[in-house]
């Protein structure tokens, strides 16, 4: 693949964006990125000229052009992280240089990031805005507080159905669903198969009859989510509608258990377990955390809550093994080479990177049907490759799938050309103006 690079393109500091940096983003991305499988067949890049970047890949690769989206493939400046310092901890990690049509102005921790008008982006013209402001908000709750009140101009991302209801009456405002179709959200219960209990196949599909999905969608989420049964959102070509829906079935659940050598004690429990949940997004994980409770109490699983402070600490938790269950909220972005090969690859079981094979899952057959479908060019070839992988993990269960996310953008009716495209407001907004 040849990428023939911008001429006029700088980055913030005023140095020109070369094929050197590019090669150096991608292997930044390749050993850092929990998305393993995304630039993994990328073998080599060609900097002999300054203004061409040749990558060399080992195999074919059809999801190259999009994980080579923005949202995914930012261009980062060697001169600046590639002084051999630990790019995680990275001093300029707090003043970012990038090369985008907004650069970094301000950031006070825990309240707001700013960022100013690129003058010398290399899109004539471009962007429209002086200055974009993100605010943090202590609370999805408040931020849609200030956004009906006309403080916010656009909150993306939005997610809680009472909001999502509450914002539609505002006249002020636009809501829409558009703008996720690349992201793919879902809610879904993890399970760490390293876990002496939870080994054994016949426990995690007990776990998977033993609640009420309809429930979650309907009662808690008011009707605004819908069921997730498998590894691929609903609405992806690549989504696999026959599978095992796990309905809820209290009768198969506890003969499950049984079979897997699990009765019930004296207090009608059969073993104990935690369960961790994501803090600061309430209705689609402690809500639901809540309810698995009682819930599975009911097959005998004795589930301890273990609420995290924050979320660095969850994600350590997660990222580190250590956890028994957990629910999650993890994407599909756009492809199952970028979003999807990364929760179920043998390769990718990765202690300390949260969002990879977090569970440990690894089945030799399914790594092998996503190798042949990352390569397969023929779009009904993939498809069934894919279909034929998900039959088999979701069988397996090492994930409880629950729900897709109502996600949604509320925008101010004065702002134009909102960032309504495939990848929403991860795109680089530079169309974006006031009218």
């Amino acid at each position: 693949m040849t990428l023939n690079l911008r001429k006029n393109a700088r980055f913030h500091d005023g140095e020109p964006i070369t094929s050197e940096d590019v090669k150096f983003s991608i292997e930044t991305v390749k050993t850092n990125h929990p998305f393993k499988s995304m630039f993994e067949p990328v073998e080599n890049v060609d900097t002999s000229d300054p203004h061409i970047a040749i990558i060399t890949f080992s195999k074919s690769h059809p999801a190259a052009l999009l994980a080579m989206s923005s949202a995914l493939l930012p261009i980062i400046p060697k001169h600046v992280y590639g002084d051999g310092q630990d790019l995680k901890s990275h001093p300029m990690n707090n003043a970012p240089v990038g090369s985008g049509p907004f650069k970094f102005k301000e950031f006070k921790p825990g309240e707001y990031i700013i960022l100013e008008k690129n003058s010398d982006y290399f899109l004539e013209g471009r962007p429209y805005l002086d200055k974009i402001i993100i605010k943090n908000y202590k609370d999805t709750t408040s931020l849609a507080l200030a956004t009906d009140k006309g403080e916010v101009t656009m909150f993306p991302f939005l997610s809680s159905t009472k909001d999502i209801r509450r914002l539609k009456k505002n006249d002020d405002l636009v809501v829409t669903s558009k703008g996720y179709e690349a992201v793919g959200p879902m809610n879904w219960l993890a399970f760490n198969t390293n876990n002496e209990i939870l080994k054994n196949e016949k426990v995690r599909q007990a776990i998977a009859y033993g609640f009420d999905r309809n429930f979650i969608t309907n009662a808690l989420h008011g009707g605004q989510s819908t069921a997730a049964t498998g590894p691929v959102a609903p609405g992806s070509p690549f989504y696999a509608a026959d599978v095992e829906k796990f309905e809820l079935d209290i009768e198969k659940a506890n003969k499950l258990l049984d079979e897997a050598g699990y009765k019930p004690g004296e207090d009608g429990m059969r073993f104990k377990l935690k369960l961790d949940y994501i803090p600061g997004a309430a209705e689609m994980q402690k809500s639901v955390a809540e309810y698995l409770k009682p819930q599975l109490k009911k097959i005998g699983v004795d589930v301890e809550l273990r609420a995290s402070p924050d979320f660095p600490t969850w994600a350590k938790r997660v990222g580190g093994h250590d956890f028994d269950m957990s629910l999650d909220i993890v994407f599909n972005w756009g492809d199952p080479v970028i979003g999807v090969h990364r929760t179920y690859s043998c390769e990718n079981i990765r202690k300390g990177v949260i969002w990879s094979n977090t569970q440990s899952y690894c089945n030799g057959k399914v790594d092998g049907l996503l190798k042949l479908a990352a390569e397969e060019q023929d779009t009904d070839k993939r498809i069934a490759l894919y279909q034929e992988a998900q039959e088999i993990i979701v069988s397996e269960a090492p994930l409880a799938f629950i729900n897709t996310l109502p996600y949604h953008t509320a925008y101010s009716k004065k702002l134009g050309n909102p960032p309504l495209t495939v990848w929403g407001a991860m795109s680089p907004l530079d169309e974006v103006y006031f009218k």
